[in-house]
């Protein structure tokens, strides 16, 4: 009996064609610790073991689970390509492989990819013919050492503190697709409120003469808007798709309205050559004064840090329902969206966002970066952040649940009278996020070194545990800037732009934990279950209260291996103790910035 597809669903839901082929289930696999297989023929030869994909080896759910240091891991496996593809290029597309990818198909080369949290793309038109068996190997490599964004995993042999176990090697789904010769590459949507409409970038990969594109906006009730223009005179035709007022929803918390939208590329004769089904929200985020608005209302962002780690899966969800829950668990606790925390998740959690009208922050992996030193526990910035973090604002433009974007993390170095690497990346990958998208406000780096004047909101963490001290440093001391070791020095002034904590709490709160467990949280755990709930209460309530406070983020959803300060347990579990609807009602008292002064 074969084995059943892991993760079966389509990874890529807003942009879907009829054609595609999941690649994930059973290929071989084999350790190259010594990162010596190109050298021994492991490019042309089956390899000693099994894998089960898009599960790393560090994972239970991969069938290997191994946990020591993996420098080199490979791959192989035989495909049909379907022979109904003939006449049409063929797409290789991985989610994400941590961390050096290179690709060959039937011993020849066919792409290379640096960057463990972004996925990529590569042609096996000229060497893989429909109709006939492909052999495709994949070697992933990933040093312990070296400049590389890791996010949380671990570069020692264990877990520590908030490290975790480490992902090598591919990590989400594996997909073939056909596509014409001529055809639609990833649109970009965006939406315009102010105008009632969508306006829509339709990327080709060549142009051809009496070529069309078009796209149609659909709801419920049928057409809502249709828009055609020219293929043959630009690579990006631009569309622009007006809703009228009667068929006009907008995409909010509560009552998340998408669209369905098609996607169509056609001949001079009017055929079809080439199409995909998406979706949009009609939706805006602004800035006014200290407030960010969602369709120019104040909404109090109610945060919860997301790390997205699973005990069998590590960085990888189980089965797609695990993403459902992670956002259904978060809103019962009383949340009202994520700081989508130290990875690039994939694709079908914002899918899932998007249509439970959960509000995320996307965020990069490069926790603790810095611009000098060894390597080590902390991360240096090169080329491949900026190169990634573009991937990844391409991947996910779209997606209407995504509010703000924050590109580094809790980076540190002290200011100087001379500019930095640090300063260069940091300002870098500002200025590629306003570039890329500059319909969303950026933090151009949470919680330590602000360095962006320009930066469109400001930040601090701050994971004191009593509340009456809590409120006297953050209220009473506002604007408050991680004072200590981390004192003025690490950053720019507070210049007076929408400000929120974006990480505070991690209470730690184990009762169940045996006395030998390694554990950790931040300060003292509470004694008893309803100092939890009072010390919970305090610290949202001191933030709920302030008006100049646009939001927060509270660390954190689950407990991650040993960093046991979730509000659920790792697998998911409501903690001994815990009232959700306790939870769900200290945050969903009124935020002082959500009512009219």
């Amino acid at each position: 009996m074969p084995h059943p597809v892991p993760r079966p669903e389509h990874p890529r839901p807003q942009f879907v064609r009829a054609d595609w082929l999941n690649l994930n289930g059973r290929w071989q696999f084999e350790a190259d610790r010594g990162d010596s297989g190109l050298e021994r023929g492991l490019v042309g030869r089956e390899l000693a073991g099994e894998i089960t994909v898009p599960f790393c080896p560090e994972s239970s759910l991969s069938g290997i689970g191994d946990t020591d240091f993996l420098t080199a891991v490979w791959y192989r496996r035989d495909v049909e390509l379907p022979a109904a593809w003939a006449g049409r290029r063929t797409l290789l597309h991985f989610g994400a492989v941590d961390q050096d990818a290179t690709v060959w198909v039937d011993g020849t080369e066919v792409g290379r990819h640096r960057g463990g949290f972004t996925g990529f793309t590569v042609d096996l038109t000229d060497v893989a013919t429909p109709g006939q068996t492909a052999t495709i190997v994949v070697r992933a490599r990933d040093p312990r050492t070296g400049p590389q964004a890791r996010g949380k995993q671990s570069t020692r042999y264990a877990n520590h503190d908030c490290d975790y176990t480490r992902t090598t090697g591919i990590w989400q789904t594996v997909w073939l697709e056909p596509v014409p010769q001529v055809h639609l590459r990833r649109p970009r949507i965006t939406p315009d409120l102010a105008g009632s409409a969508f306006d829509v970038v339709l990327p080709l990969s060549a142009n051809r003469t009496g070529y069309r594109v078009r796209a149609t906006l659909a709801d419920a009730d049928g057409t809502v808007a249709t828009a055609d223009t020219a293929a043959d005179l630009d690579l990006a035709p631009r569309l622009r798709l007006s809703v009228p007022a009667e068929r006009r929803r907008v995409w909010r918390p509560g009552d998340p309205h998408l669209y369905q939208l098609r996607l169509e590329l056609v001949d001079a004769d009017g055929a079809v050559v080439d199409a995909a089904d998406s979706y949009a929200g009609l939706r805006s985020v602004s800035i006014d004064g200290t407030a960010v608005r969602i369709n120019g209302a104040p909404v109090f962002q109610r945060l919860v840090l997301d790390q997205g780690y699973y005990a069998d899966g590590i960085l990888t969800a189980p089965d797609d329902a695990a993403l459902v829950r992670d956002i259904e668990l978060s809103m019962a606790a009383g949340f009202n969206g994520a700081r989508l925390h130290q990875k690039v998740f994939e694709e079908r959690f914002l899918y899932h966002a998007d249509r439970l009208g959960y509000l995320v922050w996307g965020e990069f992996g490069d926790w603790g970066c810095n611009g000098y030193g060894p390597d080590g526990d902390n991360q240096r910035p090169d080329a491949s952040y900026v190169a990634q973090w573009l991937e990844a604002l391409e991947r996910d433009h779209s997606h209407p649940s995504i509010v703000g974007w924050c590109p580094l993390n809790e980076t540190w170095q002290r200011r100087t009278d001379r500019i930095t690497v640090l300063d260069d990346v940091t300002r870098a990958m500002y200025l590629a996020t306003k570039l890329a998208d500059p319909s969303r406000p950026v933090l151009d780096a949470s919680g330590y070194s602000h360095r962006v004047a320009a930066a469109d909101v400001y930040d601090s963490h701050n994971y004191t545990q009593d509340p009456a001290t809590f409120s006297a440093e953050v209220v009473d001391g506002f604007p408050y800037t991680n004072p200590g070791e981390r004192a003025g020095s690490w950053s720019l002034p507070y210049a007076g732009q929408p400000y929120f904590v974006s990480e505070f709490g991690g209470i730690w709160w184990n009762p169940d934990a045996g006395e030998d467990e390694y554990s950790w949280g931040y300060g003292e755990r509470p004694s008893t279950v309803e100092e939890f709930h009072q010390r919970f209460e305090g610290l949202v309530g001191a933030l709920l209260a302030d008006p100049r406070m646009f939001g927060y983020c509270y660390t954190q959803l689950t407990d991650v291996f040993q960093e046991q300060n979730g509000v659920y347990r790792f697998d998911r579990s409501v903690k001994p103790g815990v009232d959700m609807a306790r939870l769900q009602a200290a945050q969903q008292r009124p935020a002082a910035s959500e009512t009219p002064s």
